[in-house]
């Protein structure tokens, strides 16, 4: 199995509108690969202009928050491309893309490393910041997976919010319960308001 880093991707329109949305890399042996279904933004954007920014994001809220539609994150100039990246990271890459692997469904953008700079230290996730990352991944998927396994593990992933998340983690929590909710029902809310 390759590495994947989850991570926020920011891509620009040919008009120059600014695209961020959660991406896992995938790592190879010289560098890493960007592979988003179609039909996506992001791969008419590398079309049109073969560079992205991947950042590392401090809060956890944006990667909950750009899969149930909050993509208004502030952001930064990149250094060596045209583009911009995440302004709360931990660190970021920028990337110009070096190959392209074409498929009808899924085509594979390789990424050659151009800058990447660190911006603050990383101490560590907490155990709610994974299961946010896990959450939003599977709210993406509600489509592919049976709702029963959707709910057992959001329940699942709600122990560790219960246990271990501060504000910023319960306020992501809530709206990936929400989503999940509008999608497979009430049953989907694990957690009372007031825990979130």
């Amino acid at each position: 199995m390759p590495l994947i880093l989850e991570t926020i991707v920011t891509t620009l329109s040919p008009a120059g509108e600014l695209h961020l949305v959660p991406f896992g890399l995938i790592g190879e042996d010289d560098g890493y690969v960007l592979a988003p279904f179609r039909p996506s933004p992001t791969i008419a954007n590398l079309e049109a202009n073969p560079c992205f920014a991947a950042s590392s994001p401090r809060d956890i809220r944006v990667i909950a928050g750009a899969v149930t539609g909050r993509r208004e994150w502030p952001t930064l100039p990149c250094t060596a491309i045209e583009g911009r990246r995440l302004a709360d990271s931990f660190g970021h890459a920028e990337f110009a893309v070096a190959a392209v692997e074409a498929h009808e469904t899924r085509p594979r953008f390789r990424g050659r490393v151009v800058h990447s700079a660190a911006h603050a230290p990383f101490i560590g996730y907490n155990r709610a910041q994974a299961a946010v990352l896990e959450g939003a991944i599977l709210s993406t998927r509600l489509h592919m997976l049976e709702p029963d396994k959707v709910l057992t593990e959001m329940a699942y992933l709600a122990i560790a919010i219960g246990k271990t998340a501060g504000p910023r983690e319960r306020e992501a929590w809530g709206w990936i319960e929400d989503k999940v909710a509008a999608a497979l029902g009430p049953e989907a809310r694990v957690l009372d308001r007031d825990d979130r």
